[in-house]
């Protein structure tokens, strides 16, 4: 209160601590189920599943090939389930991407105009490249660290095989 009696100053409306809140339920979230199981490690259903016009998703042969070669290097153990994962299901999405580009090309119609313009399918698929040479090299880097494995590539080229023998 003011001297001269009017009610100014203190606290302002809507300051100070804010009351707390009951707790709200968490959110059920949905049971995963697998199929196949590979080494110790799950492959989650998704990547089996029939996808849109019936096109086969190849992300489940990607992902016991992958996992295969980590396994014959003995380092299954090391690289994360979730990283192979990714790494499959972006190489299946790009996959599908390569297949409509060939079905339907690289230019699109415009949907309000009607003028051509690229196909955002393009870009979507190099989109998935740039993921698939991240999640790829992060995959090598773990195995190359810990394999005991010999991780150079044969070569039949004559040029490289003259360079390397001069070491």
């Amino acid at each position: 209160m003011a001297k001269d009696g009017t009610a100014r100053g203190g606290a302002r409306v809507g300051s100070g601590r804010k009351p707390k809140t009951a707790a709200k339920e968490a959110p059920v979230k949905p049971k995963t189920t697998t199929r196949k199981k590979k080494s110790g490690i799950e492959m989650p259903e998704y990547m089996t599943e029939k996808q849109e016009k019936e096109a086969e998703l190849t992300a489940a042969s990607v992902y016991q090939d992958t996992l295969a070669w980590i396994k014959e290097r003995g380092c299954e153990q090391l690289v994360p389930a979730q990283l192979v994962r990714n790494y499959a299901m972006s190489v299946a999405r790009w996959i599908q991407c390569e297949h409509d580009i060939s079905q339907n090309g690289f230019i699109a119609e415009h949907p309000t105009t009607g003028a051509p313009i690229a196909s955002p399918v393009v870009t979507m698929s190099q989109n998935y490249m740039k993921q698939i040479n991240n999640l790829w090299y992060q995959i090598y880097q773990i195995v190359s660290e810990n394999s005991s494995a010999d991780m150079t590539v044969p070569t039949d080229d004559p040029m490289e095989q003259l360079l390397r023998s001069r070491r």
